[in-house]
């Protein structure tokens, strides 16, 4: 046996609405119960940030991990991004999806002989892509994407992105600058 209640609207004890119903299985919360539920942390994905590169970032070193520093953002939630230093540092604890999309630019045709971009928490690398170009015709454009779920304590872990490319002739290199090609974002997982 099972039990239902039916109705199209749901008031509280003022007969204030607080959930409507098409009757058609769609609802909708009054803005009173979507502004409680939002200032008890409720079914909110934050703290969340994207952050791009505006312009070039260039004197990316050869052989070595550099940090991409994205120094725009297009939203920050809670201001856990730091554009000046490409850090974030969420101030709630929990499960929170990261990713990262860094495209590289050797200035020099058949230049890259390898790319690697590694996501790293507090200074230690999370996950690694690579573009590995040392078995066929090298390149100078790469771009590279990586994302995963990492567990934040929401007080002082970090999140960093960093390339490593290697080159065939020491030219200039540098990460491209625009958001299409370069970008660093995340938000915290509901319910994780």
């Amino acid at each position: 046996m099972t039990s239902k209640i039916k109705v199209n609207i749901l008031a509280d004890g003022a007969d204030n609405s607080i959930i409507t119903s098409d009757g058609a299985g769609s609802f909708t919360a009054s803005s009173s119960l979507a502004s409680s539920v939002q200032s008890v942390g409720g079914i909110q994905m934050t703290p969340a940030f994207h952050a791009y590169l505006s312009s070039a970032q260039t004197g990316v070193s050869d052989g070595v991990f550099t940090k991409c520093i994205f120094n725009a953002e297009k939203f920050d939630s809670d201001g856990c991004y730091d554009t000046s230093t490409g850090r974030f540092t969420p101030t709630v604890a929990g499960k929170y999806y990261v990713y990262t999309l860094c495209t590289i630019n050797s200035l020099s045709p058949s230049n890259v002989s390898l790319y690697l971009l590694a996501i790293r928490k507090n200074g230690g690398s999370l996950t690694q892509g690579v573009i590995d170009y040392r078995n066929v015709s090298n390149g100078y454009v790469a771009g590279q994407y990586c994302g995963l779920v990492v567990d934040m304590n929401g007080s002082t872990d970090y999140l960093e992105v960093f390339g490593h490319i290697d080159n065939s002739n020491s030219a200039s290199m540098q990460f491209q600058g625009s958001e299409q090609e370069n970008f660093f974002g995340a938000y915290k997982i509901i319910g994780a």
